[in-house]
């Protein structure tokens, strides 16, 4: 058998797998023949990073750190990952949200290298075979998008492909999730932003977006290819158009290994911020009301892993469902309405349509508002202070964003609730001083529950991931709040703590899915031990 040879010289400094830079060895320059190749002097991993962090501080705006990481990347994906390890909280708005936002308004242009896969609708028929195109074999997770509803932005098309490149690097920033069983894929179904279309530098092909029929037998024809190509996969699926989520995951959650981050991540935090409250309350979630201002894909999302929660405490579905409302731009969720989509009318309730918040919320007796409706400034000082009124510790979650879209800002519900209301929001905010108490309000960023998920999901291989392993998770993330933080009103923990709550939920989550009987894999004596085993390290120690 032909022994393979070994890359060497300036093919090794192009390979981002391969590459360590100046942290080559004086022996391996003269053994890869790279002597000449690289300046004399030979560093560790350390002071590459503080060169990095050099460079950083020079650009002038986050986009700019974003493109320069994604040349890093590009050039030697160690260091990338040790860079975006060393501090994920400062490093996830910068690969992520915002900034990944603009970054895909502008991908077409700021193009440079591809690091994942495009497979289009033109493909039909293909699709395996594309598939088996990636270098990779083991591949545990994939990211996928349309580009149907990137972040806030809309339509974007094949422009969307910077979402599943900054999930999946968060799977390994946050949770260490091993980067080379990743995989960010783009199922190109067109675009129907007309800009867009237009745009003569545009890396998606152009046409307008299929109907129904036509995408649903795309999707199947690829998530076939899936289990056949790498089975055992987890399909991600993220940022697809609100409609298409929702019908896609009811189609195959039950069948495969798959989640939708957009609504069952931004579900599974929206329960352990309510947890979290609970712990600071004192009350159960099965004695809540919840009114939910938002009734799209995200807030139906919420509402199904609520009453799925509340069942866990033991409620029957028929209860459960009856202590949760929707309230959305033409006002509360009724029988009476003949607007409603089916997923929307289980949360119907008998009377007449009403747009009046502040009636509902006394009517409803409401405890918990949740607010998903990118519609800022809606939850007004009379909406806060009747929360007010129907609670001790009323729970405010204004969980829209950007910042101008939520619902409400920390310094608004503190203020107007005399200090009462547990709140968060989806976007950061300041600590907040009333009097001589401070708070800290709430995050509820979906990065604290899917990279540590998908990590226990890592370690289990689940034939399904059902709610229960999102609430098991939501549970473990809630748990770790200390008394002191919750007496400053946090129902979130630390964000710069991210790696550690990522291990511990994951744990929690892995193990769960052992005792459910849900994993493929042989439950190991400590399920801990075995994810630490399995979690990437970003150093040149792996690279031979």
């Amino acid at each position: 058998m032909e022994e393979k040879k070994k890359t060497r010289g300036e093919d090794l400094l192009r390979d981002p797998l391969l590459n360590k830079g100046t942290a080559f060895s004086t022996c391996e320059r003269q053994e890869l023949r790279l002597e000449g190749l690289l300046p004399a002097v030979v560093e560790g991993i350390e002071e590459q990073v503080q060169r990095v962090m050099n460079h950083l501080s020079l650009k002038p705006n986050d986009l700019e750190r974003y493109i320069y990481m994604i040349g890093l990347l590009d050039r030697n994906e160690t260091l990338f990952f040790k860079v975006l390890m060393s501090d994920p909280a400062r490093f996830v708005p910068i690969m992520y949200d915002p900034t990944v936002g603009e970054a895909c308004l502008k991908f077409s242009d700021i193009y440079r290298r591809n690091d994942g896969m495009y497979i289009t609708i033109e493909d039909k028929g293909r699709v395996k075979e594309i598939l088996q195109n990636w270098p990779g074999r083991d591949i545990r997770f994939i990211c996928v998008t349309t580009g149907g509803r990137i972040l806030g932005l809309g339509d974007l098309g094949a422009n969307g492909m910077g979402i599943p490149l900054g999930k999946l690097q968060l799977y390994t920033a946050c949770a260490a999730v091993p980067p080379e069983n990743l995989l960010p894929l783009l199922l190109d179904c067109g675009t129907d932003t007309e800009e867009i279309l237009k745009d003569p530098l545009y890396i998606g092909i152009r046409r307008q977006r299929p109907q129904v029929d036509e995408l649903d037998a795309f999707v199947q024809e690829f998530v076939d290819a899936v289990q056949d190509v790498f089975p055992g996969c987890c399909i991600h699926f993220e940022d697809w158009k609100g409609t298409d989520a929702i019908r896609l995951l009811k189609r195959y959650k039950d069948k495969i290994c798959c989640y939708n981050d957009d609504i069952q991540g931004t579900a599974g935090v929206a329960v352990a911020g309510l947890v979290g409250a609970m712990n600071i309350s004192g009350g159960k979630l099965s004695e809540q009301r919840v009114l939910m201002f938002g009734a799209g894909s995200a807030g139906i999302g919420i509402a199904n892993m609520i009453t799925v929660a509340m069942q866990a405490e033991g409620l029957s579905k028929k209860d459960a469902l009856s202590r949760i409302n929707m309230f959305d731009v033409n006002g509360l969720l009724t029988t009476s309405r003949t607007d409603l989509s089916e997923d929307q009318s289980v949360y119907a309730v008998s009377g007449h349509p009403t747009k009046d918040l502040v009636e509902v919320i006394r009517t409803l007796k409401t405890t918990v508002l949740i607010g998903v409706s990118t519609v800022g400034k809606t939850f007004t000082r009379e909406v806060i202070e009747a929360m007010t009124e129907q609670a001790e510790r009323p729970v405010i979650f204004a969980l829209s964003n950007p910042t101008d879209h939520a619902e409400c800002s920390a310094q608004e519900a503190y203020e107007w609730s005399n200090g009462k209301a547990i709140y968060a929001a989806g976007v950061p905010f300041d600590p907040v001083r009333l009097g001589d108490k401070v708070f800290i309000p709430g995050q509820a960023n979906n990065y604290y529950l899917f990279p540590g998920v998908s990590l226990g999901i890592y370690a289990a291989k689940p034939k399904l991931i059902p709610d229960a392993l999102w609430i098991e998770g939501a549970r473990a993330l809630a748990d770790l709040v200390t008394p002191e933080q919750r007496e400053k009103g946090m129902v979130f923990p630390p964000q710069k703590d991210i790696l550690a709550i990522s291990t511990a939920v994951a744990e929690r989550v892995a193990k769960l899915a052992f005792d459910k009987g849900l994993a493929r894999e042989k439950q190991p004596k400590d399920v801990g031990a075995l994810i630490r085993e399995l979690q990437y390290q970003p150093d040149y120690s792996k690279i031979v």
